[in-house]
């Protein structure tokens, strides 16, 4: 993930921000890191079928440490971590409500707490009905969700937040905003893909079945191929991103939009590899955290792209206007 607060340079640009709230920049960015962690956990959970070892919700096998064995090591381990980013986002909301001047951000912290309890919910229903596709799909998809909103959470706090802003061509926004639906899109179909078992619908690659258009002989086969073809248009999103980027001249958006596409074609060879390997562990693992990352880089862009569009005196009270600085 590029560095939401942005390099020394790029922070000088911008006002100097209090003490507190500098702290309170820290703790989002943890949170942002933490959420990251938390995908891969989940990951793994999927990845070695661990997701039914401990059967009941919320606690495991009527306990809160059960013996780390087996599979009980990846699903309790994936609690723990799932615990630790809760109660970090509500110290982080409670701050936020007590600190922060801006309405629209205090509004976010508790946004970001509403969901990882939304996500804690779908999590324990997952469990206590069996892992149905619909929850699953939803509880991976929501993971996403909060993600997004932690990385605005810390880059509302930022430093460069407060700088002011600057003439930048439409088309950057544009490009960020089309790459992160269509990043969020392809993660759908590889949740969906994921949690109905199809991951090696189509045992080959790059090629399928030794052709480039499969028989669509299956739901299996026929998710499986549009997965790939999303992987083709996340490319596609993500270097019209780049070229945008190059074109706005700020090293500030060049930078992570460099960043995806590095991340871009180290998932295709993720992807191919999870294939290849018969699904081993790590490849697939680091596939589904490596598309996480993807969605967090081309929002995060989007958002750093749509502030220096304009100045923070443009802004309404109400909004996401810099609050007091202290001297």
């Amino acid at each position: 993930m590029p560095d939401i607060s942005g390099s020394a340079a790029d922070q000088g640009r911008g006002a100097p921000i209090a003490g507190h709230e500098a702290w309170r920049h820290r703790l989002a960015r943890l949170l942002v890191l933490l959420t990251l962690g938390l995908i891969f956990v989940g990951g793994l959970v999927t990845s070695t079928g661990s997701g039914l070892s401990v059967p009941d919700w919320p606690l495991s096998y009527g306990m809160l440490m059960p013996p780390m064995v087996g599979g009980v090591l990846y699903e309790h381990s994936h609690r723990l971590v799932a615990g630790s980013v809760g109660l970090l986002t509500l110290g982080l909301a409670v701050w936020t409500a007590l600190a922060e001047t801006r309405a629209l951000v205090r509004r976010l912290a508790w946004l970001a707490l509403g969901v990882v309890i939304a996500q804690g919910v779908l999590g324990g229903l997952t469990v206590l009905f069996l892992l149905p596709t619909p929850i699953s799909v939803m509880h991976a998809c929501l993971a996403q969700v909060f993600l997004c909103v932690t990385i605005a959470l810390a880059y509302a706090t930022s430093a460069e937040w407060h700088g002011p802003g600057q003439a930048l061509d439409a088309g950057a926004l544009s490009a960020s905003a089309a790459a992160t639906t269509v990043v969020f899109c392809q993660l759908l179909l590889g949740a969906l893909m994921r949690h109905l078992g199809a991951g090696l619908a189509i045992p080959d690659f790059p090629r399928a079945f030794g052709r480039w258009l499969p028989p669509f002989v299956s739901t299996g086969v026929t998710i499986h191929f549009m997965h790939r073809l999303g992987a083709v248009c996340v490319l596609a999103a993500v270097l019209w991103q780049f070229l945008e980027a190059r074109r706005a001249g700020d090293p500030r958006l060049v930078r992570p939009a460099g960043f995806a596409v590095v991340l871009v074609l180290a998932q295709i060879a993720l992807g191919g590899a999870t294939i290849l390997s018969g699904k081993a562990v790590l490849p697939t693992t680091l596939h589904v955290a490596t598309g996480a990352a993807i969605l967090g880089t081309c929002f995060f862009l989007a958002l750093r792209t749509r502030r220096l569009l304009k100045a923070p005196a443009s802004e309404s009270a109400g909004g996401l206007r810099p609050s007091p600085v202290e001297s």
